[in-house]
């Protein structure tokens, strides 16, 4: 069986949780007899084709983009050939250049999507999209909601809910690396234990602004871990409110990453809009046994973090209210231990690569099946 996914952006170009799902399926499906390729946009001109953990990343040069939407002339032609080559098409939504790809390539293959977020920005944008959407969404097989919660609170998805089931995203704890000894006393060094820990690219809906206002006026450590287009407001809002206890590391190597997830106390994930779909960073930190602080957006943030079970939520945009659960956490260190062993389980009980993988593999079955009953109706 050979799948491909159809997807913006991709890794060594960008490692957003999308990517890092997207790899997690590839790598997961491959052990299980699935063939996957990837197509991707990028501005690198150097290499069309590289071979990534076990799979095919086909690279189309990006031409443009126009609100954070990339197009690519030569990604059609070889969407349309990679497609025919596939068994199944797995497209990545939202991007709309996507959808029309979809259509002027005229793809039979059948296909899945999943549907990582609701567009929640570009409102009016939305209104000229929308009738393409709804007709992509309605001409692929299946789609796939990322957890319950954001199936029951998505007015897109409700449309679609005859085919349309849920499959959380999982990751593999074992193609994480261990970090040496050596790596842990330099960070231990550098920012301590105690502290709270952000890791993921600096975007709008990441709810930043509000982490550094509950930061102000205490002492609470705070390392924050990735790059992106709001770093220098934030940094300048950091330096506005005078906060010594925050630290911006930028984006890390791998290994950084995760000795920096084992040293941390907690996870403060404080995103405020449904752009925010899932949290893999969040998934990350309990997969790592730490209690976490989230909002309530009606997303999967707290399919993953239980209230009062593996950490605490507050209502989004609450800048005293995270301060409160932050310090609630420190001043409550045993209970807050308890919450990230909860953390932990949850996560080998729902969240692992190997359950996604397996979901993955008998949709893509399911659908193959179903497109050669329709073939023989006919």
């Amino acid at each position: 069986m050979k799948v491909l996914h159809f997807y913006r952006t991709y890794y060594p170009d960008t490692f957003g949780g999308v990517e890092q799902v997207i790899r997690q399926m590839a790598v997961g499906t491959t052990r299980l007899g699935v063939e996957n390729e990837v197509l991707t946009l990028t501005r690198d001109t150097d290499r069309p084709l590289i071979e990534f953990e076990g799979h095919k990343v086909h690279r189309a040069h990006l031409n443009f983009e126009i609100a954070s939407t990339g197009f690519s002339w030569s990604a059609l032609s070889r969407f349309v050939e990679l497609a025919k080559q596939a068994d199944v098409v797995h497209y990545h939504f939202p991007w709309p250049f996507m959808d029309i790809a979809h259509f002027l390539g005229r793809v039979k293959t059948p296909s899945v999507v999943t549907y990582h977020s609701d567009i929640v920005r570009q409102k009016y944008l939305l209104k000229l999209y929308a009738p393409l959407k709804h007709q992509f969404l309605r001409d692929v097989n299946r789609i796939v909601a990322t957890s319950p919660n954001y199936l029951a609170t998505s007015p897109t998805l409700g449309l679609y809910k005859d085919k349309t089931e849920v499959i959380t995203y999982g990751l593999d704890n074992s193609i994480y690396p261990v970090p040496s000894a050596e790596l842990l006393d330099k960070w231990r060094q550098k920012v301590g234990e105690n502290f709270f820990l952000f890791v993921g690219m600096l975007r709008y809906y990441k709810g930043l602004h509000i982490l550094l206002e509950a930061a102000a006026g205490t002492n609470i450590p705070i390392v924050i871990v990735g790059d992106g287009p709001e770093e220098i407001e934030l940094k300048r809002q950091a330096e506005k409110l005078q906060l010594k206890n925050v630290h911006f590391l930028g984006a890390l190597p791998e290994p950084d990453k995760v000795a920096l997830l084992t040293l941390c106390f907690a996870l403060a994930f404080p995103s405020h809009l449904r752009s925010e779909a899932f949290g893999i960073s969040l998934l990350e930190g309990a997969m790592y046994g730490k209690p976490m602080i989230s909002s309530e957006i009606g997303t999967g943030t707290t399919y993953i973090n239980v209230a009062g079970q593996t950490g605490l939520v507050v209502p989004p945009s609450d800048p005293a209210a995270f301060r409160q659960a932050m310090e609630y956490l420190l001043a409550h260190q045993q209970e807050a231990a308890e919450m990230g062993k909860n953390a932990r389980q949850r996560y080998l009980d729902l969240f692992t690569a190997e359950k996604m993988a397996g979901h993955y593999a008998r949709l893509y079955q399911e659908v193959i099946d179903e497109d050669q009953r329709k073939r023989q109706r006919k």
